[in-house]
């Protein structure tokens, strides 16, 4: 059974790929450190020694400021096309862009009259 030549370079690319991995592996075991117990089980992050649970909640408001961001900035994005095409559009092109920027706008409002900004609270 023999092989097409198209299959040569996928072959090479997954016997280098396998090769790479094997040689990390046996080199990390071979090269690595053998310390085990407190001091290499122990977090360390920056020097800082850790205070309390890394699993501690974190504010609603962190995640909320979060979506928000991703909304806004993925509207954004939309408006890319509209700038490159913007004589192409003409005046409906405008009034939907500017429907757009309405329906934000007011989902803007609501969250800032409804405190989503506010971190003091």
């Amino acid at each position: 059974m023999s092989l097409p030549i198209d299959y040569v370079p996928v072959l090479i690319q997954v016997a280098v790929a396998l090769g790479f991995s094997v040689t990390a592996l046996i080199g990390s075991a071979m090269l690595g450190s053998r310390v085990h117990g407190k001091v290499k089980d122990d977090t360390f992050e920056c020097g800082i020694a850790y205070e309390g649970d890394a699993r501690s909640p974190f504010s609603v408001k962190y995640f909320l400021t979060a979506i928000l961001f991703v909304l806004f900035d993925i509207e954004i994005i939309f408006f890319y096309p509209y700038a490159l095409n913007i004589r192409d559009f003409g005046v409906e092109g405008f009034l939907a862009v500017l429907t757009f920027i309405s329906v934000f706008l007011m989902g803007f409002v609501y969250v800032v009259k409804k405190g989503a900004l506010d971190w003091e609270k």
